[in-house]
């Protein structure tokens, strides 16, 4: 996607291991994609729905 700004996740391991990227700069969408695979593809989420799945996540860990 076009002017997307990837940064990692801070919710990513420090050991190199399972990472993502997240951008969140768009209107209207949240981007995630894989650190070790940048061109594998990438996941759209709703920004509500993304803070609902991070929530969840923070919740478990």
């Amino acid at each position: 996607m076009t002017g997307a700004q990837w940064r990692k996740s801070t919710k990513s391991g420090s050991n190199g291991g399972a990472c993502v990227e997240v951008a969140d700069n768009l209107p209207g969408v949240v981007m995630v994609r894989d650190t070790k695979d940048r061109d594998g593809g990438t996941l759209a989420f709703a920004p509500a729905a993304w803070r609902t799945f991070v929530a969840g996540v923070t919740e478990r860990a």
